[in-house]
């Protein structure tokens, strides 16, 4: 939306690990080098763990982008697997077809071609994300695997990162064993706040911008304390106050357009169910009327206000039409920014006014979640007929869960003739109400990876899917 306004050639915060966009700053290139000295010369189990956002995933990507031709990784992004199907997955990805063989024929193929792989000068590495939603009985498979040899030589090599709760797993009694194999520990740690205008101009640089930082020094220190440093959340306080930025037609971003982006974020509290809660408003209108020229093609960008009375006061929603390829969840776009980010000219229709040129009616944020309820049993239906095994494709979990950008989402999945496919399962993160978005329903995990090529071009682009066993949906949430 913004990126002609400020000379990018592509958004320069997405959340979907892009390696590169690999910032080397706070430590992140010497751990890379150290993983990749570990993988290539060294023995025992590696871990690497970190905080929701910071960086985890973007690490293990380029560890697999930079590995010397000798390492053959495995990647796991799904570690929610039984002991059984992180076996089929290993083999999947040495492409050993062992489907429906016996665990002791699994076990033994794969020592066989392990023991192939080391006479041939290579070596195997496992690479399991978010390892601390491992189950207990998976990880001590990992141990056993870890533990093959030929002669001095360990046939496996493992990598682990996960969030804090990793080590509280693994200092378990049971899982001693596999800790005493730990011989590596990375930690990665949040970006300090001297460094947050550095991580945000090397981001808009990788993006092709040009011109000195956009973010003032006040706007950059605000990002920094708000997002605590995690670079998930600086990557989205930062492409909404970008928005905000953009919205007033201004190329500097300060601090009321931060405040504005950190509003956005934040949760409304209430003992009602989440899907059924009315979220509250924003005071204020926002009318925008703006053209942009991308190849050719024009975007119109506006939004209508919505009156409605509530002891007698007058309040108004706003929403921004979805946007294909942002990083973010199309539910993730903002209403809050309305008061801080209004343009000082706009123009603002009453109720007998007609909107202006080019403006699109939209749904007032409090208005009943039709398709979300809907979407929400019909996944507890499919739960409770999906046989063991059962799996699904993961779009993306959110704890943005107002009703009114989920219904929206809903609804256009609805005109793509997909909302069938669609699941909406509520969970926990961090303690707080939030929402796991599924596509599809499939015999089994390998059903379901082979199907994600076949997800729709714009989900494609907008979300870094993975494959989510039904069964785990009622125990599921995320800590």
């Amino acid at each position: 939306m913004y990126l002609d306004h400020f000379g990018l050639n592509e958004p320069p915060f997405k959340i979907t690990p892009v390696t590169d966009f690999f910032f080397p700053g706070a430590n992140r290139a010497e751990i890379l080098d150290a993983l990749l000295y570990a993988i290539t010369d060294s023995e025992g189990i590696i871990k690497v763990t970190g905080e929701v956002g910071s960086g985890k995933t973007m690490l293990c990507r380029m560890l697999l982008e930079r590995s010397p031709e000798k390492i053959e990784a495995v990647y796991l992004a799904n570690p929610s697997l039984s002991r059984e199907e992180m076996l089929y997955a290993i083999a999947d990805e040495l492409n050993l077809d062992l489907e429906g063989q016996r665990v002791n024929v699994i076990l033994q193929t794969l020592q066989n071609h392990l023991e192939l792989k080391i006479a041939q000068g290579k070596r195997v590495v496992i690479l399991v994300d978010e390892a601390h939603a491992m189950p207990l009985e998976t990880m001590e498979e990992l141990r056993l695997l870890y533990n093959l040899q030929v002669g001095n030589n360990k046939l496996l090599h493992i990598v682990l990162f996960g969030q804090p709760e990793l080590n509280d797993k693994l200092s378990q009694p049971n899982m001693r064993q596999l800790k005493d194999r730990i011989v590596h520990h990375f930690s990665m740690l949040p970006l300090s706040q001297n460094i947050i205008e550095s991580y945000l101009l090397f981001r808009m640089r990788t993006a092709g911008y040009r011109g000195p930082s956009p973010f003032s020094a006040a706007a950059a220190a605000l990002i920094g304390k708000a997002s605590q440093g995690l670079m998930r959340r600086v990557n989205i306080l930062a492409d909404k106050s970008m928005l905000a930025a953009f919205v007033e037609n201004t190329h500097s971003v300060e601090v009321r357009h931060v405040q504005a982006a950190i509003r956005d974020t934040e949760l409304d509290a209430g003992t009602q169910k989440w899907w059924q809660r009315k979220v509250p408003v924003t005071t204020g209108v926002l009318i925008i009327s703006a053209a942009l020229i991308i190849a050719g093609a024009i975007w119109i960008i506006a939004s209508t206000t919505i009156s409605s009375t509530q002891t007698n006061k007058s309040v108004a929603a706003q929403t921004i039409p979805p946007i294909v390829n942002s990083p973010r969840p199309p539910t993730e776009i903002i209403p809050a920014m309305a008061e801080a980010a209004r343009p000082p000219a706009a123009h603002v229709p009453t109720r007998e006014s007609a909107p202006p040129p080019g403006a699109t009616t939209t749904k007032p944020e409090n208005e009943p979640a039709v398709l979300l309820e809907k979407r929400i049993n019909a996944s507890q239906a499919m739960l409770a007929l999906s046989p063991p095994g059962s799996a699904s494709i993961q779009l993306y979990y959110t704890n943005d869960v107002r009703p009114a950008r989920l219904e929206k989402f809903l609804k256009q999945a609805e005109e793509d003739g997909i909302l069938q496919n669609i699941f909406v399962l509520p969970i926990k993160i961090n303690g707080k109400q939030g929402l796991r978005v599924l596509y599809g329903s499939y015999a089994n995990s390998n059903e379901a990876r082979a199907s994600v090529a076949q997800l729709p071009k714009r989900y494609l682009q907008a979300y870094a899917s993975s494959i989510f066993l039904l069964e785990d949906a009622p125990a599921s949430g995320i800590r």
